[in-house]
């Protein structure tokens, strides 16, 4: 194929605006899937994708399309809108050199298309405007393209008008991706280099690679090396997707396609490495990926009929196909052995235990999610800690920085105040303001990502009636007035349930959460107390009261030193349960924790 003829792009858009639907009307028109075989979201492969409606993996696919007598390679990659998968956009679009920026004709630029059209110019992506389901009786075009004029700098005549779901614009659309977008640059003569832009396990083949050529070219039988890894391999098999694995004797400058090298072990490979020839290596590498910073945290211990072997094996399995998960392993005196899991977000969170528990057939208990901490110790050093028991005592300590994010919110005019009045409440600094359209406004906020992790989306969506988006991205840390709370169940401190707050409200969220608490503990056959610590001083206290057997029941008439002599012998009973008893928590209670609403 002349290297003039292949074109590699991605789409990228908020959620729900339509990349899923365009990738499958562009499968159809390229004739790479008979009517027969399509159906919705076929580059969603997981069952969990479809079911949410949702794209979780950036997916490739190969088309071949017929222009004025010539064949054209468009290299697709299909990537998520979710702000916790903003990761995969960014590996994707560095493996293209094109990208369509897909918007609603009927909801405007959101939060998350803003996002991802940094990623692609940050990337040197060719952007195209596309204005889709422009056939929706709510559809405002013009409105939507004064928008991306205003907001992005695509002129509104530049903007493609499609509707994905009928196919209306398509085919021109693929004419411009042909002529507007540039072709990969020659560089058939240079050693051979290939990208890994994503991977995944077979138990039967090992590690498939997922790549993208930038120099040189890869065949089948030749010894490739891992450059950051510096070991060596046989390629078995070459392959390009269309959508399913179609095996090729080549790969050449500028295609996308898998390799297959009897790579058996999940470790060696890695996202962002470089694969060259092992007989005339590149002089470098290529620009890989600046490691993902994982920003919510949460314990994962085996549940019923879970082994501590088998979560270990289901997680290296996860960490392979998502280079932005990770996990240490981690002991509680509460839960046993288990693991401390790194997430991008609390979607993203979710995915790998739904993911954990259904690919892999395991039960999880699952603590509630923190956020990681900067703590400047006595010394003058700086430490990073993911959970509020890893936390000095308080006289190594000099301060505690919190992750601060640049916020961004979009939201309808009418519903400003309730939105503003929110962001306050969770200690977020206005920065900006900027009026979209006479309709719709941009906030720009500096803000706590504690106080924004865990339910201030859901609190946004339901203010603004499903309008706003949010979309956040980590700017560093900052020293506050942070303090640790301690739970204690029983007179023993809890690790899993301490949380870091601010100063300012800690004594309440504190006996919220023991009241909580309270309601999620089952009674037991002695008295459990519930106390809230601060630095070692008790400032709260709930007390679930026992079950009380009846043991007079079988004691009928006598006399009644007999039914004390059994109210005595209870009573020391309970004495003795009290002191070496354990309280059993249920997962409800650990999730509690994270509830901050009345």
């Amino acid at each position: 194929m002349d290297i003039q003829h292949i074109r590699n792009f991605s789409i990228v858009a908020h959620i729900d605006h339509g990349k899923s639907t365009l990738a499958d009307r562009m499968l159809e028109l390229t004739g790479t899937i008979t009517a027969r075989e399509a159906k919705d979201q076929i580059l969603d492969s997981m069952d969990i994708e479809r079911e949410r409606g949702i794209t979780i993996k950036a997916s490739g696919v190969t088309m071949e399309y017929e222009r004025d007598g010539e064949t054209y390679m468009l290299n697709l990659i299909d990537t998520p809108g979710h702000v916790d998968f903003h990761y995969e956009v960014s590996r994707a679009l560095t493996a293209c050199e094109g990208a369509l920026l897909v918007v609603d004709a009927s909801q405007g630029i959101q939060a998350q298309t803003l996002a991802n059209a940094y990623v692609a110019t940050e990337a040197g992506a060719e952007i195209l405007g596309v204005i889709n389901k422009v056939d929706l009786p709510a559809a405002q075009p013009e409105l939507v393209a004064e928008e991306i004029e205003h907001v992005l700098g695509i002129r509104r005549n530049e903007c493609f008008r499609i509707s994905a779901k009928t196919g209306l614009g398509v085919k021109d659309l693929l004419d411009a991706v042909c002529d507007l977008l540039p072709p990969p640059a020659d560089r058939r003569h240079e050693p051979a280099r290939a990208l890994i832009y994503d991977s995944h396990y077979d138990d039967y083949r090992g590690v498939i690679c997922y790549v993208r050529v930038f120099s040189g070219t890869l065949k089948v039988r030749q010894k490739i090396r891992l450059m950051g890894e510096g070991s060596a391999y046989q390629v078995t098999e070459l392959g390009k997707f269309r959508p399913d694995m179609r095996p090729v004797d080549e790969l050449g400058t500028g295609e996308v396609g898998y390799v297959i090298a009897n790579i058996r072990n999940l470790g060696d490979v890695h996202i962002g490495d470089t694969i060259t020839d092992d007989a005339r290596p590149a002089p470098d590498a290529l620009r890989g990926y600046k490691p993902p910073m994982q920003m919510v945290f949460s314990d994962f211990y085996p549940g019923n009929n879970t082994e501590y072997p088998r979560l270990r094996a289901a997680f290296e399995r996860l960490a392979l196909n998502d280079a932005s998960f990770s996990f240490i392993p981690q002991n509680s005196q509460a839960l046993g052995f288990g693991f401390r899991c790194g997430f991008l977000g609390l979607l993203h969170m979710e995915i790998i235990q739904e993911r954990l528990e259904r690919e892999n057939d395991i039960d999880v208990v699952q603590t509630a999610p923190t956020v990681s901490y900067e703590i400047l110790l006595s010394d003058g050093t700086a430490k990073r800690i993911d959970s509020p028991s890893e936390l000095p005592d308080r006289t190594q300590v000099q301060e505690i920085r919190e992750p601060f994010v640049r916020l961004e919110i979009i939201t309808t005019t009418d519903t400003i105040g309730g939105v503003m009045k929110l962001a306050e409440s969770r200690r977020c600094k206005l920065v900006k303001t900027d009026y979209l359209s006479p309709t719709r406004v941009l906030f720009e906020y500096r803000a706590p990502l504690s106080e924004i992790v865990y339910d201030f989306y859901d609190q946004i969506k339901g203010i603004s009636h499903g309008y706003a988006t949010m979309d956040y991205e980590f700017t560093g840390f900052e020293a506050g007035d942070l303090v640790k709370i301690d739970i204690l169940v029983n007179h023993t401190p809890v690790e899993a349930l301490s949380l870091i707050v601010h100063r300012s409200n800690a004594e309440a969220r504190g006996r919220k959460l023991i009241i909580k608490l309270r309601r999620s503990i089952p009674r037991h056959q002695f008295e459990i107390p519930l106390q809230v610590a601060i630095g070692g001083k008790i400032i709260a206290r709930e007390t679930i009261k026992a079950y009380r057997k009846d043991v007079t029941a079988k004691l009928y008439g006598g006399d009644v030193t007999r039914k004390m002599k059994v109210l005595k012998r209870q009573k020391e009973g309970k004495k003795r349960m009290k002191s070496i008893g354990s309280v059993e928590i249920p997962q409800e209670a650990f999730m509690s924790v994270l509830d901050t609403s009345d």
